[in-house]
């Protein structure tokens, strides 16, 4: 049985603001959800009252499973300035402690046409590996990202689950890992059997949504259970995000998933 993670910024809305959203989440039965960015500088994050969605989390027994990396840098841009990612790390992790969060997601940013991709992924290796020196012995892992470039994140520089893969293995740190997000890889043609085979146990956490659409499950082409079993043939057995867009009431968007992952 799969733990699924239902997204606040896009599901349980119906509730209200966040901390109101996780209690929605756990009155529907579920034991964990995930969020974007907690102080909301990177858009479309907005501001959480964390004080308060602490509280909502402790008192539902909920685990916040994943937070997004503030702010999300444009790493590849000349003159290649870290500072403020850097800067702003040492506090997600202080967040992550104050809501029990075990992962950071983080990106590539945006490619830049003047330099080959090889060069702009090396670069992706020295500065996570920096970035995981930093936050060594705080017990959070750090979950690069790819993301599709067809449809959600045109001149992302990782688009590639195999290239995220390959940065993980350059950083060669057990707190730092891949996310792979079932939605960006099929909207990129990827077989998600070889990629899984080919990220083993780097993948440290997984999202999902239907594609097309990036609905809910059901709503799109996604063989659900053939996919949920081949993510349990791959080895993975931490939580699941639900990152999609509902079509419908959220308890109602969830209830096929729920009833697949009761038995994955």
């Amino acid at each position: 049985m799969y733990q699924l993670a239902p997204n606040i910024e896009l599901l349980f809305t119906e509730a209200g603001d966040y901390h109101d959203r996780v209690r929605a989440a756990a009155a529907t039965g579920f034991t964990a959800v995930e969020m974007w960015g907690p102080t909301g500088v990177d858009a479309p994050s907005t501001p959480k009252d964390l004080p308060a969605l602490k509280a909502a989390l402790e008192e539902t027994g909920t685990q916040l499973t994943a937070q997004l990396s503030e702010p999300r840098t444009q790493f590849m841009i000349p003159p290649w300035d870290h500072s403020e990612f850097y800067r702003k790390l040492d506090e997600g992790v202080e967040i992550a402690h104050l809501l029990g969060t075990p992962r950071i997601v983080v990106g590539s940013g945006t490619g830049f046409g003047g330099w080959k991709r090889q060069v702009q992924l090396d670069k992706l290796v020295e500065i996570y590996q920096k970035a995981a020196a930093q936050i060594d012995g705080s017990g959070v892992t750090l979950v690069l990202e790819p993301v599709n470039v067809r449809v959600d994140h045109p001149g992302s520089l990782l688009d590639r689950t195999a290239e995220a893969v390959y940065v993980a293995r350059g950083v060669d740190s057990p707190f730092f890992g891949v996310l792979y997000d079932l939605y960006h890889s099929t909207v990129e043609g990827e077989d998600p059997a070889a990629e899984l085979a080919n990220a083993g146990d780097l993948i440290r956490y997984v999202q999902i949504a239907d594609a097309p659409g990036r609905g809910e499950p059901g709503s799109g082409d996604i063989d659900w259970p053939a996919s949920l079993a081949l993510l349990r043939a791959s080895g993975y057995d931490g939580p699941i995000g639900l990152e999609y867009y509902p079509q419908t009431a959220s308890a109602e968007s969830v209830q096929y998933i729920r009833d697949l992952a009761a038995s994955a």
